[in-house]
Order: C-alpha cells, then structure tokens, then sequence
C-alpha cells in the first residue's frame, strides 16, 4: 500500500507577487502624504519650542531686569550668566537648550529688530524663507 504524504496548504509564488504588488502600490500612495504631514508637525513643533523658550526669556527678565545679551544667548535660561546678580533659574526643564526639530541650534538675537528680542528658526533648509518644511517659524508672527 502507497502511504501518501498530507499536502499543506501554502501561497504560490505568484500571490505572493501579487500581494506585494498591492502593498507597494499602497506605500506608493499612502508615503507622501504621511511624509507631508511630518513636516508639518515639525513646524508646529517648532512654534511651541519657540512659544516655551519665549516664556523662559520673559521670566529671566523678570529676574535680571534685561533679557540675556546676544552673547549670552539661550545658554543663560539653564546656565547663570557671570554678570547676573538676581537669576533665579534655570528657567528651563532640560539640562541643555533645546534645538529645533530639524536638529538645528535656534537663532536668538537681542535686541531684536521685530520685537524686545528675536527667536526663530529658518526650517528644515536652514535658509532664510521657504515654504513648507523650509518655512522660517519665529517668535514674532
């Protein structure tokens, strides 16, 4: 008597193609839209970072009476200034100055020429202007 073998069930190779065909039709499709939307919680990131580092600022002067000099930087909201006589901080949670989503240091400039200070950050492109991604986010607008 012949013993035959169970046949087990299983794709061919030919579904198997198919299956991926369909899958990165939809990764084709799906993947750009996702990737648009990244950049535009990035830049919404990076208003609220701005909005937090902009309050930081605010209360140092409370303290100092002056916003930190352009030398300072954003460094004197977690490191005391030698020439700070009432700081009270650190002003900010981190041990370090936050950068902005792309990775990138945020631009600080005191006095400022659109307010009391300056705080931005030019985008994911690091250039003045843009649109999208590259967007410039600031403290004033």
């Amino acid at each position: 008597m012949k013993q035959t073998l169970p046949r087990i069930g299983g794709f061919t190779l030919l579904e198997l193609l198919v299956v991926l065909g369909i899958i990165a039709m939809l990764a084709g499709i799906v993947g750009p839209q996702v990737m648009k939307h990244m950049g535009a919680s990035k830049t919404k990131a990076a208003k609220v970072q701005i909005e937090d580092l902009s309050s930081a600022l605010d209360m140092y002067k409370l303290d100092e009476g002056r916003y930190p000099t352009q030398q300072q930087g954003l460094l004197a909201l977690i490191e005391r200034p030698s020439d700070a006589r009432h700081w009270n901080g650190p002003y900010l949670r981190k041990e370090k100055v936050p950068q902005d989503p792309w990775l990138l240091d945020y631009h600080y400039v005191y006095p400022g020429q659109h307010g009391k200070f300056d705080l931005f950050s030019y985008g994911a492109d690091e250039k003045e202007g843009g649109e999208g991604e590259d967007q410039d986010v600031t403290s004033w607008e």
